[in-house]
This record gives C-alpha cells, sequence and structure tokens, in this order.
C-alpha cells in the first residue's frame, strides 16, 4: 500500500493560527472560511488532519491552555518566594491585560461565548481551569510552608478567589478603556495575599 502525499503545511503552525482565530472571535463567531483563510488549508486538510470545527477547536484550546498553563507553572515554581512569584504574575497579568486591544484569556472568553449545552467542550474548560486552579494552590501550599502565609490560611481557596481574579481580569481588560479597574483588582488581592 502507498503512502499518500506528504502534507503541504505545517499542522502545528495551522493549529497556532486557528487559536489565533478561537482566541479573537470564540468558539461560536469563527467561520469556517476565517479558519481555513488563516491556516493557510482547505477543507479536505483540514478535516484530515483536524477532524471537525469541534475537534479543531478543543484541539487548539488544549494547545493554549497546555502552554499557558506550563509556563505559569515554571514561573511560580521557580527558586525564591513562593508568594513574591505569585504576586509579580499577578502584576504582569494586569499590565498585560490593560493593554489597548487585549484579547483577554482564550478560556474566559470561550467560557463566556459557547453554547454550555455542548459538554465535550464544557469538560474540557472545567478541566484546564481545575489544572490551573492546582498550580495556584500548589505555590500557595510552599508559601505557607516557608511561613509566607499564615497556617490558618486555607490554600485551595485562595487559590479559587485568584483563579476567579485572573480570569475576571483578562475579561474586563478587553472593555476597559484604562487600567485603573484591573489594577485596584490585583492591588486588593495583593493585599489579601499579604495579610493571609
Amino acid at each position: 500500500m502507498t503512502r499518500g502525499p506528504e502534507k503541504q503545511f505545517d499542522p502545528e503552525v495551522a493549529l497556532e493560527q486557528a487559536m489565533r482565530v478561537f482566541w479573537v472571535h470564540g468558539y461560536e463567531a469563527a467561520s469556517l472560511s476565517e479558519l481555513l483563510k488563516n491556516m493557510g488549508i482547505g477543507k479536505k486538510s483540514l478535516y484530515d488532519t483536524f477532524g471537525n470545527k469541534q475537534s479543531l477547536f478543543l484541539k487548539a484550546l488544549e494547545h493554549y491552555a497546555h502552554t499557558n498553563i506550563q509556563n505559569v507553572q515554571a514561573r511560580l515554581s521557580a527558586d525564591g518566594s513562593p508568594l513574591g512569584h505569585l504576586k509579580q504574575l499577578l502584576k504582569d497579568l494586569q499590565e498585560m491585560h490593560s493593554q489597548p486591544g487585549s484579547c483577554g484569556c482564550m478560556l474566559g472568553t470561550n467560557i463566556a461565548d459557547f453554547n454550555t449545552e455542548d459538554k465535550a467542550i464544557a469538560k474540557v474548560m472545567r478541566g484546564y481551569l481545575q489544572q490551573a486552579e492546582d498550580v495556584l494552590t500548589a505555590t500557595l501550599i510552599r508559601a505557607q510552608a516557608v511561613g509566607e502565609i499564615s497556617p490558618e490560611s486555607n490554600p485551595r481557596n485562595l487559590a479559587r478567589l485568584l483563579l476567579c481574579t485572573m480570569q475576571g481580569v483578562a475579561l474586563i481588560g478587553r472593555v476597559m478603556e484604562n487600567g485603573t479597574t484591573l489594577e485596584g483588582a490585583v492591588t486588593a488581592a495583593i493585599y489579601l495575599l499579604d495579610n493571609s
């Protein structure tokens, strides 16, 4: 049996481009024609390589979540102060999402956008949010172990609050004309961490 022709495109590059379309427009509003145009492929290549639109979205979401969670985990687990790393992450997110044209977080924007009756997508999104919560919890447990937060603090609940704050900052930053609201939210979150 002979092999078919080699792919004339790089699937990783095409997936990256699809991710950007879904990130900007959301799952529902991202049209197939726009996806194909940005990916630089035809419909047959899309279906042969990635499956249907939902399958492509899930792959793009996986790529986004894996890359971002991995980056956050690396930052938060670096040598030095766990609490210091966490506070710097919050400040960096505030700065990033205060910039004009911020697209927010791909997870957050699509959580706000997708049809909640789509159980497959909902399950995947819950899984990625859980991974993010777990990374934040592990960081806060380390901070607690070195005396940076009180032994009475609940790392899991603090992580959940931070996750909601981070998602809110990313989403609200898409429409705010200045960074005052985001700065206030992050300042309050850091104050809470410093007094936990």
